[in-house]
């Protein structure tokens, strides 16, 4: 009955093979997760169709970094328009003092806070999680701050072997405090709420000097005190319940892997044809037969009978019983381009990248290829939402605590409500913007949605140039005061939506559009 006849039977053939058994995240994901860890890097560093779509993915949702632009809820706090803009400027100051300098954001003092924002994003994809500690150091008279943002990958974060039965294998494991530990997660027994992480010192395979132990430090997910995050844990996760993240590459390791090897036998094919190779049939002993290599300015460069030489018009005698015979490999698959641009297109398809972003190969319509960015697009907001909440806002909003504890920025109620401090936290984080294939085109589009109120001047230009419209209006408005005192006069710019492309219609190639 029902499913039982469809897809739940077992007794279609097709289905009768199909024996599927899905158990808890912590059996499917956890008990695997380590080789997935593995297998998703080496393939970032092996296969270059898995590196496109990671690189793709970090280039178009955060690019070169996402600019932190205070949004205070004015009204929630009293203040006037004045009022908010002017300490909406002075905390965007403060903030770039210390996230736009590598020695006053980062704990290692390797990059800064842009930079960092791409490392946890490519570490995340990756190996399926990334993790940040902010620890404190000593202010200097540079950094004003003591926060300090370090980005730890997955792999050093476990299950203490100590607690295990079989030492990197089993990954769940019971606390002395009666808490459980899964993969390296500490949840409360009782609400199975995250309340620690467990750090190693050392990578799983890392060589290390005989003598040193690897070595387990618990670090509480919140501050007791201050209820600020200690931990900031970067992962979608896909399932309830889940509590380590997957690899971005997971449901197509081995669609890539033997992607991989084909287009490599494919190449040693093509490379092995390229070379002209001759084999010498004799029934004399082969080490008598030396031949030597062509070139020289003479005619022959060796008189020994015993050698032989190639060349241009060239007629040699081979002595009885030898013959010539030249090597010709079949030529690569002719369908290689066919087949592998097939499996790319499943690829994508996998991952939320379509075929023509995935390759950066837009040879199709004007219309298909908008399309194609289009669906892309939807998916790489959706992970820069994601990767702003896990780690962009907490970051900011533990350093905004400090500045305000500092003195540093003045913020009444902070600590007092936690309304007042959600109100004086919003910021809105600006990144890479949508591609225009065509930008006469979608720009007479967005007037058109403005003046029929669809959209706002604020959303246009947020996904257009990623800009702020009231900073544009006061920056054109200085700009226009001055050509006017020039005696140029101001720039205005005026379109007409009713007017026609030359190409409208679509059906051009994208890449003439």
């Amino acid at each position: 009955m029902g499913y039982g006849d469809a897809g739940a039977s077992y007794v279609r053939k097709a289905l009768k093979a199909f024996i599927a058994q899905s158990g808890s995240p912590r059996d499917d994901i956890d008990t695997h997760n380590f080789t997935l860890r593995q297998r998703g890097r080496m393939l970032y560093m092996a296969a270059p169709i898995a590196t496109a779509a990671i690189r793709t993915t970090c280039t178009n949702v955060v690019g070169v970094g996402l600019a932190m632009k205070s949004r205070i809820d004015r009204e929630a706090l009293g203040l006037s328009p004045e009022q908010a803009k002017a300490w909406q400027r002075q905390t965007e100051a403060e903030w770039k003092l210390w996230a736009g300098k590598k020695q006053c954001c980062d704990a290692i003092g390797v990059c800064n806070f842009d930079e960092m924002q791409k490392l946890a994003l490519m570490s995340a994809l990756m190996a399926g999680d990334c993790f940040a500690l902010l620890p404190r150091v000593p202010v200097t008279p540079v950094s004003p701050y003591s926060l300090r943002v370090k980005v730890v990958e997955a792999d050093l974060v476990s299950t203490p072997d100590a607690l295990t039965v079989l030492p990197g294998t089993i990954t769940e494991a019971q606390a002395p405090n009666g808490n459980f530990i899964y993969d390296g997660v500490e949840v409360d027994k009782d609400t199975s709420a995250i309340v620690a992480y467990h750090f190693c010192n050392r990578y799983p395979f890392e060589v290390y000097t005989i003598g040193e132990t690897r070595k387990w430090q618990r670090v509480l997910a919140y501050g007791e005190k201050t209820g600020l995050p200690n931990v900031l844990h970067i992962m979608e996760p896909e399932r309830a319940g889940q509590y380590r993240g997957v690899t971005f590459l997971a449901p197509v390791i081995e669609q890539l892997l033997q992607i991989r090897r084909y287009t490599e036998s494919e190449l040693m094919a093509a490379l092995v044809q390229s070379f002209f190779t001759a084999w010498i049939e004799t029934e004399a002993d082969p080490a008598t037969i030396p031949m030597n290599e062509v070139g020289g300015e003479e005619q022959e460069i060796s008189h020994d009978p015993n050698e032989y030489e190639m060349g241009s018009g060239s007629v040699i005698h081979l002595r009885v019983g030898e013959k010539v015979k030249f090597g010709n490999p079949n030529i690569p698959t002719a369908g290689f381009d066919v087949f592998v641009k097939t499996f790319c297109k499943l690829i994508g398809a996998g991952l939320g990248i379509p075929y023509d972003v995935l390759i950066k190969e837009y040879n199709s319509s004007y219309s298909s290829a908008r399309a194609a960015l289009l669906d892309a697009w939807e998916d790489f907001r959706m992970r820069r939402k994601w990767f702003v909440d896990d780690f962009c806002q907490p970051t900011y909003e533990v350093w905004l605590a400090e500045a305000v504890a500092r003195g540093r920025v003045k913020a009444p109620g902070f600590f007092g409500d936690p309304l007042i401090r959600a109100a004086w936290c919003g910021a809105r984080w600006i990144g890479p913007v949508q591609g225009s294939l065509d930008p006469l085109k979608e720009a007479k589009a967005a007037v058109l949605q403005i003046q029929h109120a669809l959209r706002t001047h604020e959303q246009v230009t947020r996904e257009t140039g990623g800009g702020d419209w009231d900073e544009n209006v006061e920056q054109l408005a200085a700009e226009n005061a001055k050509l006017a005192a020039a005696g140029g006069g101001g720039i205005r710019i005026e379109v007409d939506p009713n007017e026609k492309d030359d190409d409208e219609g679509g059906g051009e190639n994208a890449q003439t559009a």
